[in-house]
């Protein structure tokens, strides 16, 4: 995926990714409570997302259904790879190293991290 995407347009994606096709007045009603977005707010999201070709159409009767054409998965990992290119020189364990530094990792998540690496290994 090249475009980026902000993050209002990310908040349509979740919606898109949990459930899909749906309609544009299904995906406003399911953006969290916190947002309180017009109707026009999320077709333009969704206008937005269409010209990056990130979601896709099909009309079903007088109103246009949407879904990602892209995954999620493919999505968090490609700006997973863009944010440690970005500030790591593209290697990871500057990133740990950084947020252990910063006591910013649980003794859960280190946990979660050995196991990982345990399960990698072999």
């Amino acid at each position: 995926m090249a475009e980026r995407i902000s993050d209002a347009e990310h908040a349509v994606m979740e919606v898109l990714w949990d459930e899909s096709p749906l309609s544009a007045q299904d995906v406003g009603e399911r953006i969290p409570a916190g947002r309180d977005w017009s109707a026009n707010t999320v077709k333009t999201l969704l206008g937005r997302l269409l010209a990056k070709n990130i979601i896709g159409h099909q009309e079903e009767g007088r109103r246009y259904l949407y879904r990602p054409l892209v995954e999620r998965g493919d999505y968090v990992a490609g700006e997973s790879k863009k944010l440690m290119d970005r500030l790591f020189g593209g290697k990871l364990t500057p990133l740990v190293a950084h947020l252990a530094e910063r006591d910013e990792l649980t003794d859960s998540d280190i946990a979660e991290i050995e196991a990982l690496l345990k399960a990698l290994k072999s």
